[in-house]
């Protein structure tokens, strides 16, 4: 990863000789907006510009720009291939930027499986209009038809008669600084060479092999390291540190204390850890007890709550004769990311310049230029990759503690690292959440009413104020804390995928919205789908064992999208359902099936489990998935997303659970927060895809973490035992195995 100094990623002029445009979409927002263009042109409505998204040089380079960020999803790879194919060259010839508040779009968060949704259909539909524009412009030089005229696969348009051009000899004297045209004709599926192929992701190899690919690989000459001091958790503050002893130490550049911000930079790293050490020997105390419920439900139950209606409709009365009422939970749930929170942060005096992982860099922009006093254009976020994230951990808060130091030290580059400490006990957690329901079948198997109640805080606490991070409360004074509201549906948060795809009379769904959080609570992978989607499909089980019908036909009879269909039958078939073998106490088999957000990828997740009765370790043998994501751009990337999001589901739903006591959390390492281990895996796991070529794109990245929960939570319920309550942990399942009943 480069080091470039600030202004040299920027100052290019508009049109410069030689080149088809410069990827600034400030500078086309200044020319006004042009047309609209359809809904499903996404983030290129917002942004319609096509030099907002490409480039090509004189010399035929060509550069793609997208606002969403490379998390580990692999949509670098993804997108590379998308203009690839519609620009009709080798992905090899594309250079892709990604989210630089300078340089790209601003697509807003990349959250909610939206990148290919979003910018993947705006790169597709960007890259059409550059090779129809390309084409015209060849077809004016040589007066002749644009019909006889074609691509030829290598950066060229080639006529009829054998003349050819490059892209670049047409880019001299071309613009693209015009509006993108809606409808413009796509590549014919059939003539596709790179989308639809696995191509190798790009972002593997420097992985792999050690080379400088995350943040906290970044070494810039002349860098400085820096440690926050804060207390063991949240809510808590240190009591007067001895900041002098400290700051007269060797090796110490620097203690910054503003408030109850203290920072410690040093030229090495150790000296910084050391000192941030000797600080956090003073004792701390707590704003306020921590209250919460060993009873997870009736604990949520009893704060303030506002309702939100979700879906109230009113079908043919029917004569109920089987009921169904159950309650799930699901608590606390931290990110656990492999490597802490990191930020790296340069002020030449007027620039100031980040790098972050954050998953919302225009968002970083505004909160650090509001905490600093600084114009939002002399604010530079580049995004750059951290290990691990998917949802709000620390990345945020650190790019605002570390832009606060940079700040006060002008021309050092400041590289800050939480501790794994201050990760598990700063970042905002997963929220716990809780669901009720009740459902009924008659006399034909066929169910008539459905009552889906939910209990839990809002999923999305991005900042994007100074009041949301941390130092903003810190600083004295401090910043208003920002106000937020949950996601409306169809995105939902806390209610997403509340609604059920199946099609159901009598439903009546509500989100009990609470307002009051007793723990700092954010994103966390798909939201409130991975609880949701658990209760809908686990009360599909247990409808289904009511009425002695098979789970896969009751959810058929019940499923009008002919997609859903297509992929419970297809995951069903390669899992070899029909002629499973019944669950025997120790053996069992558990199907799971939603539509994310009901807009997004389809997803049947099927599997089979073995209890080990003696220790309650639930053995995952074999899991079958299938999945509809519209047309695949790279069918390995999609394996990869599914495959990540079983196995991150597993964790989450076998073991994963922040534990607090009154001082606050105490789950602050690896040993108090396991997750799923290497030998824990599935034994196989077969992801097929249905691909559909001539549909649009469905995001993927969070379609398996509701279905896989649900699987794994049937699957022991045809072993012998229904557990509602997360996480599966051996303690939970040797209980249950023990009371030889089914857990209520």
């Amino acid at each position: 990863m480069r080091y470039d100094a600030p202004l040299s990623l920027t100052r290019r002029s508009v049109l410069t000789a030689g080149a088809l445009t410069v990827a600034f979409a400030f500078v086309s927002r200044a020319f006004g907006q042009p047309t609209a263009l359809a809904e499903s042109q996404s983030s290129l409505k917002n942004t319609p510009w096509l030099d907002a998204w490409i480039r090509v040089d004189g010399d035929g380079h060509i550069t793609v720009f997208t606002g969403k960020a490379e998390l580990g999803q692999g949509i670098r790879t993804a997108l590379t291939q998308v203009a690839a194919e519609e620009l009709d060259v080798s992905p090899s010839g594309i250079e892709l930027i990604t989210a630089d508040t300078w340089r790209t779009p601003d697509e807003g968060l990349t959250a909610g499986s939206h990148s290919m949704q979003d910018s993947g259909t705006a790169i597709r539909n960007a890259a059409a209009n550059v090779r129809m524009r390309l084409t015209e412009a060849a077809a004016a030089a040589w007066g002749t038809s644009a019909a006889a005229i074609a691509t030829t696969g290598d950066g060229h348009l080639g006529h009829r008669d054998g003349r050819r051009v490059s892209y670049g000899e047409l880019a001299r004297t071309l613009s693209l600084h015009v509006a993108a045209l809606a409808d413009v004709p796509l590549r014919d599926p059939a003539q596709f060479r790179t989308v639809g192929t696995p191509l190798p992701r790009l972002d593997i190899p420097a992985k792999l092999t050690g080379e400088s690919a995350f943040l906290s690989d970044l070494r810039p000459p002349g860098m400085l390291h820096a440690r926050v001091v804060r207390g063991p958790s949240e809510g808590t503050r240190l009591q007067s540190p001895d900041v002098a002893a400290v700051r007269a130490r060797p090796g110490v550049v620097n203690v910054i204390q503003a408030g109850s911000f203290i920072a410690v930079v040093a030229e090495h790293e150790w000296t910084a850890i050391t000192a941030m050490r000797d600080l956090e020997r003073t004792p701390a105390v707590r704003s306020a007890p921590v209250t919460l419920s060993d009873d997870l439900f009736a604990g949520l139950q009893r704060l303030p709550a506002q309702e939100i209606p979700v879906l109230d409709t009113h079908g043919e009365a029917a004569i109920a004769v089987r009921a169904v009422t159950a309650r799930y939970t699901r608590p606390w749930l931290s990110h656990g990311s492999i490597g802490p929170s990191c930020a790296l942060a340069h002020f030449d005096g007027t620039v100031m310049t980040l790098w972050t992982h954050s998953q919302g860099i225009f968002n970083v922009r505004r909160f650090v230029a509001e905490l600093l006093s600084l114009a939002p254009q002399n604010v530079h976020v580049i995004h750059a990759e951290g290990a691990g994230c998917y949802g709000q951990n620390g990345a945020d808060d650190v790019a605002a503690d570390a832009a606060f130091i940079a700040k006060a030290m002008p021309g050092r580059p400041i590289r800050l690292q939480w501790m794994r400490e201050q990760e598990f006990g700063w970042e905002p957690l997963g929220p716990a959440m809780a669901t009720e329901l009740e459902a009924a079948l008659d006399a034909n198997q066929r169910i008539v009413s459905w009552r889906h109640e939910i209990w839990s805080n809002r999923h999305n606490n991005r900042p994007q104020s100074a009041g949301a991070v941390w130092i903003g409360g810190e600083l004295e004074p401090a910043f208003r804390p920002q106000q937020g509201a949950p996601i409306p549906m169809p995105e939902g948060d806390g209610h997403r995928n509340s609604n059920p795809l199946y099609t159901l009379p009598n439903m009546h769904v509500v989100y009990h919205y609470l307002p009051d959080m007793p723990l700092r609570v954010s994103a966390l992978r798909s939201l409130g789908a991975h609880v949701n989607v658990f209760s809908i499909e686990c009360m599909m089980d247990e409808l289904a064992k009511a009425g002695e019908v098979d789970p896969l036909a009751l959810r058929l009879a019940h499923m009008q999208d002919e997609r859903a269909v297509a992929v419970m039958q297809k995951a069903a078939e390669r899992f070899g359902w029909s002629t499973r073998l019944p669950g025997d106490g120790r053996r069992g088999c558990g199907m799971g099936f939603a539509r994310y957000k009901n807009i997004g990828a389809y997803c049947a997740i099927v599997m089979e489990i073995d209890l080990e009765r003696t220790t309650g370790r639930i053995a995952m043998r074999r899991i079958v998935a299938a999945v509809d994501v519209g047309l695949a751009v790279n069918p390995d990337g999609v394996r990869n997303q599914i495959e990540g999001g079983i196995i991150q589901s597993l964790s989450w739903t076998s073991g994963e659970a922040v534990t607090f006591d009154h001082n606050g959390r105490t789950s602050l390492n690896w040993g108090s927060y396991p997750i799923l281990r290497f030998a824990d895996v599935p034994d196989s796991i077969d992801v097929f895809i249905v691909d559909r070529p001539h549909m649009p794109f469905l995001g993927v990245a969070e379609a398996a973490q509701g279905p896989t929960a649900a699987a794994l939570g049937n699957a022991l319920a045809d072993a012998g035992i229904r557990l509602r309550d997360m996480p599966f942990s051996p303690q939970r399942v040797k209980a249950a195995l023990s009371a030889n009943r089914t857990p209520i």
